[in-house]
C-alpha cells in the first residue's frame, strides 16, 4: 500500500470515527485481527486483541442504543465530544504508523481534528434538525443517529477497502460547497 492511499484511508477511518467512535474502531480491529486487508503496527496492534474487540463491542451497542433515545442523546454527544476525536486520533495514528516520513504527533493531531470538526459539525446539525421539527424529536434522533451509524460503517469499509473514494468524495463535496457558497455570495450581491 503506498503512503498517499493510507495517508487517504487515514482521513476516511478518522471522519468516520467522528460520526461513530467505536464502528471504525471495530470495523480495523476486526479487519486486522481476521483478514490481511489491515496490518497494525506496535502499538495500535493492541486493537486485534480478543477482549479490546469485546469491549470495543459492547461500547458501540451502548453507543447504539444511546444514541437513539432523544433524553439520553444530548448527554451521549456531549461525552462523544472527547471520544471521538480521541478514537480519531488512534484511527489516523494506526493508519499511518508505518509511515516513516509522517511525525506521529502530526498524525494524532490530524486525526483528532479531523474527527473532532466532524463530531461538532454532526452534533450542530443534529440539533438544528431536531430545533426545526420538536414534535418529530422522538423520530427524527433514532432515524438520524442509524444514518450516523450506517454512514460511519460505509466510510470505515471505503477507507480501508477503497481509499481513492475518500479523495474523489472529498473533491466532489468540496465542489458543492463552493457551488454554494458562489450562489450564496451572488444572491448576497444582488440585494
Amino acid at each position: 500500500m503506498d503512503a498517499a492511499y493510507t495517508v487517504l484511508s487515514a482521513f476516511g477511518l478518522a471522519a468516520a470515527a467522528g460520526l461513530n467512535a467505536y464502528v471504525p474502531l471495530l470495523v480495523v480491529a476486526l479487519l486486522a485481527r481476521f483478514t490481511d486487508w489491515v496490518r497494525l503496527a506496535p502499538p495500535y496492534d493492541t486493537l486485534t486483541h480478543p477482549a479490546i474487540i469485546g469491549l470495543l463491542l459492547v461500547l458501540a451497542l451502548i453507543e447504539f442504543l444511546a444514541d437513539k433515545i432523544p433524553a439520553v442523546d444530548a448527554a451521549n454527544d456531549l461525552l462523544q465530544t472527547v471520544i471521538r476525536p480521541a478514537a480519531g486520533a488512534i484511527l489516523f495514528g494506526a493508519q499511518t504508523g508505518a509511515i516513516r516520513a509522517l511525525h506521529p504527533a502530526l498524525a494524532l493531531a490530524c486525526g483528532l481534528l479531523i474527527a473532532g470538526g466532524i463530531h461538532g459539525l454532526k452534533a450542530t446539525l443534529r440539533r438544528a434538525v431536531q430545533a426545526g421539527a420538536p414534535p418529530l424529536a422522538p423520530l427524527t434522533t433514532p432515524l438520524l443517529s442509524l444514518l450516523e451509524d450506517l454512514a460511519a460503517l460505509a466510510l470505515s469499509l471505503i477507507a480501508l477497502l477503497a481509499a481513492w473514494l475518500i479523495l474523489a468524495g472529498a473533491i466532489l463535496i468540496a465542489a458543492v460547497a463552493l457551488r454554494r457558497i458562489q450562489g450564496f455570495c451572488n444572491l448576497r450581491l444582488r440585494r
